[in-house]
């Protein structure tokens, strides 16, 4: 069962691909779904990550509080604004623009830490970059949001306040409280944590795209390619200021993921929640949802590799 779960987190970017490939040519298999599971799948990914995390790991926001406040600074001003750079240089209609500044906006996705991982990079700065930005995002989600998209349409600033409360923040404190109460069943489970996370990941993607099958065929290529240049800017740039700030080269990899990985799950359930009125919203957070863990998958390949022989030089 062991080599069952590795497998699965270690092919998580084919496996997203597979189920998102699924589901667009048959979309029957997973629109009989209703869209209501995204919040309760959504939590079980962040219950899960809240039993990955001990006080301890927090540690390191005060700790090490400069590498966090870099990192975080890094995810709420790299995305926010490349994104909305992408959507006024390629002239995007403001349903699909709202949907890309969104993204955006949204704190650090689950998956990242295990991309972080498995690029061998520093976990525990991406725990706490997650956990923080986390934290943090119920504040400046929809401020930002607010910010960049408010001339488009009215942002239902406490509406996503209060959804990003019970969707992500409750959750991770039900994992906390978890591991201290029963803490011999979640030393059991969380081995499984990562494929668990996987195949959840794959199946929300599976059924956001299910449902917008139409959509994304007719959203045409110009969205997809502001997608995936919004999280390779994010990824390169991310990068880009460990390197400048001669951080090493784990902490590098580790605020890269943070950065181009994006709650694009949360952006595209927030988009549903709140821009009933915006349908085509929601494409951009489907779409980033595939390609970011196809991309995080490469990613970590590539920085495992240069990794090992960086090692390798020194020894």
């Amino acid at each position: 069962m062991k080599q069952i779960c590795d497998f699965i987190s270690r092919w998580m970017g084919a496996l997203v691909l597979l189920f998102a490939l699924l589901a667009l040519f048959f979309p029957g298999l997973f629109s009989q779904v209703g869209t209501w599971v995204i919040n309760p799948m959504l939590g079980l990914i962040m219950f899960g990550m809240g039993l990955t995390l001990r006080f301890e790991d927090f540690r390191v926001v005060f700790s090490r509080p400069k590498d966090v406040l870099i990192g975080c600074l890094a995810q709420f001003t790299i995305m926010p604004l490349m994104a909305w750079l992408l959507t006024c240089a390629f002239h995007l209609p403001p349903d699909l623009a709202l949907g890309v500044i969104l993204v955006g906006c949204c704190p650090g996705g689950t998956a990242s830490n295990v991309i972080a991982y498995l690029a061998k990079g520093d976990l525990a700065l991406s725990v706490g970059m997650t956990a923080t930005s986390t934290l943090l995002a119920p504040v400046l989600t929809p401020l930002i949001t607010w910010l960049l998209a408010g001339t488009f349409v009215d942002v239902d600033t406490l509406g996503m306040l209060q959804s990003i409360l019970y969707v992500v923040i409750a959750p991770i404190i039900g994992g906390f409280l978890m591991q201290k109460y029963l803490p011999t069943l979640t030393r059991h489970a969380v081995g499984y944590l990562p494929a668990f996370s996987s195949l959840t990941i794959a199946l929300l993607v599976a059924i956001i795209v299910g449902h917008n099958a139409s959509k994304l065929l007719t959203g045409g290529l110009l969205v997809i390619l502001v997608v995936v240049l919004h999280n390779l800017s994010g990824l390169t740039l991310g990068y880009l200021i460990g390197f400048f700030l001669r951080l090493p080269y784990p902490k590098r990899t580790a605020i890269s993921i943070e950065v181009g990985m994006q709650n694009s799950g949360l952006a595209s359930s927030l988009a549903t929640l709140h821009f009933a009125a915006f349908p085509m919203a929601v494409i951009p957070g489907a779409i980033f949802s595939v390609w970011h863990n196809i991309s995080g998958a490469l990613v970590a390949k590539l920085y495992s590799e240069i990794g090992e022989k960086r090692n390798s030089m020194k020894q």
